[in-house]
């Protein structure tokens, strides 16, 4: 690409926070408009978390395990303590547990995109685009779905709606509903509608809260990781450029170091919070 048509640094930040979409999005709240590259991303790669979990199942054995064996035993070893400690019915750790360890390895593997070169997937999919007799500069390409508010309240959600299922499964529809209007401050008449919307704004404080905590790291760890790769696109053969692409190289391999340690600890705190959240379901009031 000639110089003269190179993308500026903003148009270039904005061309990676674009998602290749399903329509053009006509409002803020658009249910007809679908993110297809975090839909692909986030399928293959949960997929992909099922097939590493079913294969060291498989390939478990009572002898001394394998590099691969041992790294699985201790993560469902850890998972299911967590999970003792907050959920305490052995029924319903039958699903939770699981359920937990497969949602920490799904968002690792999500969150794990980040660490990719920043331009590799998207520059792929702008020549396959282009190939294909498409503008290569609308191929929007998105690669880490964590970074999208949509699915990791769509995550939040399904937890939310896991935490309905248990309040009804465990307290009984009649007295769950009891308890909507009669928790925190107590059964007075005149207190009903206070509690009911205390309860309604809690179940929304923690699903908005539980999402938007994922997504805000994630996609803070996307922009930072674009400012550093505009450092090493600076070069431009003099002194001062070449030390700028240094300082990018730096940059960028110091925030990598780190960044490892944010998405594991993202994926481990919404595993966290996924257990907290229905280990709460099973509690009364």
């Amino acid at each position: 690409m000639a110089t003269e048509h190179a993308p500026t640094a903003s148009e270039y930040i904005v061309h990676h926070l674009t998602h290749w979409k399903s329509a053009t999005q006509t409002s803020l709240v658009d249910w007809s408009v679908f993110h297809l590259d975090t839909l692909f991303y986030s399928v293959t790669l949960g997929l992909f978390a099922v097939f590493l979990l079913a294969r060291a199942a498989k390939k478990a054995t009572s002898g001394v395990p394998g590099r691969f064996q041992a790294a699985v035993e201790i993560l469902v070893e850890m998972v299911h303590d967590q999970a003792k400690g907050i959920v305490h019915s052995p029924e319903s750790r039958k699903f939770v547990a699981p359920l937990a360890l497969t949602v920490f390895v799904w968002i690792f593997l999500m969150n794990a995109m980040d660490l990719l070169p920043l331009d590799l997937l998207p520059n792929l999919w702008s020549a396959i685009y282009g190939a294909a007799g498409h503008d290569p500069h609308h191929a929007y390409m998105r690669v880490v779905p964590t970074a999208d508010l949509n699915a990791t309240l769509g995550m939040s959600l399904a937890v939310l709606l896991i935490c309905l299922y248990y309040n009804v499964k465990i307290k009984g529809l009649g007295h769950w509903i009891h308890e909507l209007f009669t928790a925190p401050f107590g059964a007075h008449p005149l207190l009903w509608p206070v509690n009911f919307a205390m309860q309604l704004i809690e179940f929304v404080a923690k699903t908005v809260s539980h999402g938007m905590r994922l997504f805000g790291n994630m996609y803070a760890g996307e922009l930072i990781f674009m400012l550093i790769a505009l450092m090493g696109a600076a070069w431009a053969g003099t002194f001062g450029s070449g030390l700028l692409w240094l300082g990018g190289v730096i940059a960028g391999s110091i925030w990598a170091i780190f960044h490892i340690l944010i998405i594991t600890l993202q994926a481990f705190i919404f595993m966290m919070l996924t257990l907290v959240y229905v280990g709460q379901a099973h509690e009364s009031h």
